[in-house]
């Protein structure tokens, strides 16, 4: 049974806690370990199983085409040629034979090293030398070995109950025999791989699934006698035998690895987990990032409505990093969706510096609202901060906002730096958002009598220009100030 997140329905589930009984994917485990198939459930703090790739894999009946083109790649091809073309050079003696001995071994091994590989979750052919080089040729004598007791049961079965129990052992044999091949490859076993309970438990935890790649197999069988047997009569010796091989060997290789693909995607009846190894390098470090882990968890916290949880735990992440706007964003988000206005208070110097920093000046307004119906009279403390947010609102449209953002600058910050800025801000405002000219001149003369050592100062008589005139106030390129 396929399993999908809790947290994300539609995300393939990647862990099961047992004692909660909650499915998790990857994003809600960035930090777990999946080399070591450790994690601990956010929930409870106990050990999860770890599911692997089986939630997620696509059905071996939707991947025919990988399946045919899997021969051709560059590994499996170089094997497939030197298995069937070196025995078509070698002499007609002894040595001959040798070679040809060795090299069916090899092919022989490399098949059942394909099972592995792709149970294992790779979908990639194995290296040329896994064929060549190492352990596993004695895979070749277990498989002979499976193929004697199993020939062994019948002639018991038929020597016991007659004809009825032989044809019917017969059966049970020729089904199970896909069955035994994969359990030989997996566990190295001959007692295993003719263990009929063994082989009926395999089967019945595939289910369906295991006949309708039975019906392929049997296909696949016939369609390579029928091809072997077009080249043998159909081209002179010299090419059909190595053509013959060729056909034997590439389907020989499709059907392990179908073979083995059933066992991957089937691995969680089976009882164990892989991952598609050869798509998922390089992940390991992003999934330690403790950040990774606190977002997944304020996510997780806030989708079981945990509300308060997910409060004090960014509150907590602004005391580590009081500047994290990636935390005061999630919080401003959380306070305003819990109309929270004491703790908008609270954070409101920083979550103006957030919003000003994105110039989204209808949430400065929207803030400045609530704000101002809490506390009637409420006035932003930071002149810096005040000028920032009356900018972004300016911007935006928001003008009646930036003007009373602004109102009596002069008297609440007379010995600002940032007085010049800000009545800048208050005349271009007037003019360019409110047509009130008389009202921007009064401001522009204003900074040129107050503020004489500051650099806006310089500019003042081209804005005063423009204000005579009605233009834009915009000044040279070249100034510090706001452009409209």
């Amino acid at each position: 049974m396929k399993h999908d997140c809790h947290y994300h329905p539609g995300e393939p589930a990647k862990w099961h806690c047992g004692e909660c009984q909650i499915h998790y994917c990857s994003r809600c485990m960035p930090d777990a370990d999946t080399r070591q198939r450790r994690a601990l459930c956010p929930n409870c703090n106990k050990a999860m199983r770890y599911l692997g790739a089986a939630t997620e894999v696509v059905p071996f009946w939707q991947r025919l085409g990988a399946f045919f083109r899997y021969p051709f790649h560059t590994d499996p091809l170089i094997v497939i040629a030197i298995c069937t073309l070196v025995p078509v050079i070698a002499p007609a003696n002894l040595i001959g034979i040798l070679i040809w001995l060795v090299l069916a071994l090899a092919l022989f091994k490399y098949t059942y090293a394909v099972i592995n590989h792709t149970a294992e979750g790779h979908l990639k052919p194995p290296p040329v030398s896994v064929a060549f080089t190492g352990s596993g040729f004695d895979i070749v004598i277990l498989q002979l070995l499976v193929f004697v007791l199993m020939g062994g049961l019948v002639t018991a079965a038929a020597m016991l109950g007659g004809p009825i129990l032989m044809l019917l052992t017969l059966a049970f044999v020729v089904l199970a025999l896909p069955a035994s091949i994969m359990v030989l490859a997996m566990e190295r076993s001959v007692g295993a791989a003719v263990n009929p309970m063994n082989l009926a438990v395999l089967i019945s935890r595939i289910g369906t699934p295991y006949f309708l790649l039975y019906g392929y197999l049997i296909l696949l069988t016939l369609a390579s006698g029928a091809a072997q047997d077009f080249a043998v009569n159909h081209f002179p010796m010299w090419v059909a035998q190595p053509l013959a091989g060729f056909l034997n060997s590439t389907f020989t290789l499709i059907l392990f690895h179908m073979l083995g693909y059933l066992l991957f995607q089937y691995q969680e009846e089976l009882g164990f987990a892989s991952d598609l190894q050869d798509e998922t390098a390089g992940q390991d470090t992003h999934q330690r990032d403790r950040t990774a882990r606190f977002d997944a968890d304020i996510d997780m916290n806030l989708k079981d409505g945990n509300y308060d949880r997910v409060q004090s735990m960014l509150k907590e992440a602004l005391k580590r990093d009081r500047d994290s706007a990636l935390r005061i964003g999630q919080l401003y988000q959380l306070l305003t969706a819990r109309n929270d206005t004491a703790e908008l208070y609270r954070y409101h110097p920083r979550i103006l510096g957030w919003l000003a920093d994105r110039n989204d000046g209808e949430g400065i307004a929207e803030l400045l609202n609530t704000l101002q119906q809490a506390e009637p009279g409420f006035k932003v403390e930071d002149p810096e901060l005040a000028v920032r947010c009356a900018r972004s609102l300016y911007h935006r449209g928001q003008f009646k906002p930036a003007l009373r953002l602004l109102q009596d600058f002069h008297k609440r910050f007379p010995d600002s730096e940032q007085l010049a800025p800000a009545y800048l801000l208050v005349a271009q405002t007037l003019a360019n958002g409110l047509s009130q000219w008389e009202k921007a001149t009064a401001f522009l003369t204003f900074i040129q009598k107050r503020c004489v050592n500051h650099p806006v100062h310089e500019q003042i008589a081209i804005y005063l220009k423009q204000a005579e005139n009605k233009e834009p106030l915009k000044g040279p390129k070249a100034s510090f100030s706001v452009q409209d």
